[in-house]
């Protein structure tokens, strides 16, 4: 007697947010951006030196932060900042960082983890 098994497996791509729509990732999460073919990955935070907001400073400061376009087997690291909130283009694609949470405040440590990037990826 023959046994078998029959699998389906849902080899459709995932889907993630559209063009132009906003989303949020936390370090090292990866997301596929519907109509981009692109994932974009949410690296680290490097460098958090915004201005604390229960501190009052000269200036606002900055956090680095670092994430990656991966397009089937290659990947490009890119750079964006909170001070000045500058996209960055890829391929025709401006990607832009919208926000990062948690804020910073003068009685907590932020541990890496915990950082939410929010992005919106434009055409």
């Amino acid at each position: 007697m023959a046994l078998g098994v029959v699998g389906g497996c849902d080899e459709s791509p995932p889907t993630g947010p559209s063009l132009n729509e906003e989303f949020t990732l936390a370090p090292g999460e990866i997301t596929p951006i519907a109509g981009a073919g692109v994932r974009i990955r949410f690296d680290q935070v490097e460098g958090d030196s915004r201005c604390p907001a229960d501190a009052v400073c000269v200036q606002g400061g900055d956090a680095l932060v670092h994430l990656a376009v991966v397009e089937r087997s290659t990947e490009r690291p890119y750079e964006l900042h909170t001070g000045n909130m500058e996209p960055v283009t890829h391929d025709g694609l401006t990607i832009a960082l919208v926000g990062l949470q948690p804020y910073p405040f003068s009685s907590r440590t932020i541990e890496p983890g915990d950082y939410r990037a929010t992005l919106r990826v434009t055409r």
